[in-house]
């Protein structure tokens, strides 16, 4: 490629190189030498002496003093200033070299001949230090290359990248990342070897790197390889998102020109996602990470057109795709566990415990339920999340029974699809006959909206799943699809009244006589009613003076762990056994 100057290793430059003086040190070096060499000529004759401090000092021998400056000086002209500073200096002590002799010369001065040797042995000083200089100069250049140029393709690497961007951040200056990825890549690598993917990624840095350098796009680029065939390109000097597209397109199009490698040929398409700075994120983390969300979005939708940018809704669809890939990574190694929220009487005696599903991600962190359980349902996984929960939690409590043989419920949630599968009655009797677990002492959740989805069927099941003794709960009634003529057929024994009813209870007198409606049908129903979310002592008050049977709310106890449950259970039980 002929081209004088590479616009790439001009940006690698300028970030990497090592930095000289500032200009300003520079001159008031200069100043100093020649300042000391004035100095020197003027008192080198004269015979006079000064008082300094109560001594009389010579003025002739202060010569040495300044000389010591100037030398100093010089030497810090290569040191600091790089080859400017070495050939001023050299320029300096050698037009400096024959004053010296010539004032020897004329004054008769016999005292200024160790002068001649200074100035000879600092230009030997400054000459090493100079080519010592270029030495090591040389090293880190070599070095530098190693830190900043990615070693397939040749491009710069992620460091280079981060500290291009990190100096752009700092200077403020406007720009857009644009974040690249290979389509298919990975089919190349498996079909014709890393070798010859290998070759595809050198081609595609090849006609990228070509572009950046010529500017033919009229923007100032910069092409980065991460890692595989992951890439990030900074445009700088636009003057509209138009102008961001259109360079993008050209990026875009040369992957249009058949590559071939190994008599191969190869039609490559690339996925490009951007993020402006500062309108669309202000630090680097938040670029790269928007970049990718827009980047991921193009290939998820699998459009005709491979380039989009970044908005905030992209990072909901984002955070919805990490969330499942953490679901079915949870699901693959049987890392989703449980919690068990307890539930009372109105006399705060233990009903028992409804169990609920907990997740954590990748790094430990816990992944709330009202945001990982949508998403299961959206996926289609959450019949197998319900049914984790179902067997961790019934095989705890069948521990916990052949322990104590106490008298308590588990309750847990199942949703439409899990209830409609054809398979979940046998679910439940092989999870009952595993656990030990007596029918009685299970309770299965589910919601009115069930009964809108599909009566009939929903009705077969409930039927079935009450033939062999396990209890049925409406959860969260009152939210969904109520109706009095559906309540009546359906075969529950307990109706579960939503939180957000009872958070409204004691606001108005209205509100507290809606939540006794609720109870007042359920017990019509002959349903016993729980009260869910209580979390206010004033709130069980009036729930006692409605009738509610049962609570379930931080007020009395919040959701714990399987072995927090246990110590609770077995005080119960030592309570019991005291009275």
């Amino acid at each position: 490629m002929n081209i004088k100057r590479s616009v790439m290793n001009d940006t690698l430059n300028k970030l990497t190189a090592r930095k000289n003086a500032p200009t300003v040190v520079f001159v008031i070096l200069i100043l100093l030498v020649i300042l000391a060499s004035v100095v020197n000529s003027s008192t080198a004759g004269v015979k006079n002496e000064v008082n300094i401090f109560g001594v009389q000092i010579p003025i002739n021998s202060l010569t040495g003093v300044f000389s010591a400056l100037s030398e100093i000086c010089v030497i810090f002209m290569p040191v600091f200033c790089g080859k400017k500073g070495y050939f001023t200096a050299l320029f300096l002590q050698i037009i400096q070299l024959p004053m010296i002799i010539i004032g020897i010369i004329t004054r008769n001065s016999m005292s200024s001949i160790p002068g001649v040797f200074g100035n000879i042995l600092t230009i030997i000083a400054i000459t090493i230090i100079y080519i010592n200089n270029k030495k090591v100069n040389s090293y880190q250049e070599e070095l530098r290359d190693q830190a900043v140029t990615d070693r397939l393709t040749g491009l710069p690497n992620r460091f280079a990248g981060s500290t291009l961007i990190n100096d752009l951040i700092e200077k403020g200056d406007k720009f857009a990342i644009v974040s690249i990825d290979i389509n298919g890549f990975k089919g190349i690598n498996d079909t014709m070897g890393f070798d010859a993917g290998n070759r595809v990624l050198c081609e595609i840095s090849s006609r990228w790197k070509e572009i950046a350098d010529t500017r033919i796009t009229g923007t100032l680029d910069f092409i980065i390889r991460l890692s595989s065939d992951e890439f990030i390109l900074v445009i700088r000097d636009y003057k509209s998102d138009e102008d961001i597209m259109k360079t993008i397109e050209q990026y875009e199009a040369v992957l249009n020109n058949r590559l071939t490698v190994d008599d191969c040929d190869f039609y490559i398409t690339a996925s490009f996602g951007y993020v402006e700075f500062p309108s669309d994120a202000n630090n680097i983390d938040s670029l790269f990470s928007f970049a990718d969300a827009a980047m991921h979005e193009v290939k998820r939708a699998k459009s005709s057109n491979h380039i989009l940018r970044f908005t905030p809704e992209l990072l909901k669809i984002e955070r919805k795709l990490e969330i499942e890939r953490e679901i079915r990574d949870a699901l693959e190694n049987d890392t989703l566990f449980f919690n068990l929220q307890p539930q009372y009487d109105m006399n705060h005696k233990l009903r028992g415990f409804e169990a609920l599903a907990r997740m954590k991600d990748s790094e430990g962190t816990f992944i709330s339920p009202g945001e990982f359980i949508p998403i299961a349902e959206q996926v289609g996984l959450v019949d197998k999340v319900d049914g984790i929960v179902f067997r961790k939690s019934a095989m705890f409590l069948g521990e916990i029974l052949r322990k104590t043989n106490i008298d308590i419920v588990l309750s847990f949630n199942v949703s439409v699809r899990h209830l409609m599968k054809n398979d979940f009655l046998d679910e439940v009797r092989n999870v009952l006959q595993c656990s030990g677990v007596p029918a009685k002492q299970l309770e299965i959740e589910i919601t009115e909206s069930i009964m809108i989805d599909s009566v009939d069927k929903a009705l077969k099941c409930i039927d079935e799943i009450r033939a062999i003794g396990v209890n049925i709960a409406i959860d969260d009634f009152g939210t969904g699809f109520s109706s009095l003529s559906y309540l009546n057929k359906f075969p529950a024994n307990i109706l579960k009244v939503d939180k957000s009813f009872i958070d409204e209870m004691n606001n108005s007198e209205s509100s507290k006589q809606y939540v006794s409606s609720i109870i007042s049908i359920g017990h019509i129903m002959e349903f016993d009613v729980i009260a869910e979310g209580v979390e206010k002592l004033e709130q069980i008050e009036s729930l006692k003076e409605i009738g509610c049977d049962y609570i379930q709310g931080y007020v009395w106890g919040r959701p714990l762990s399987k072995e927090d449950a246990e110590e609770l259970i077995m005080n119960e039980v030592n309570k019991d056994s005291s009275l």
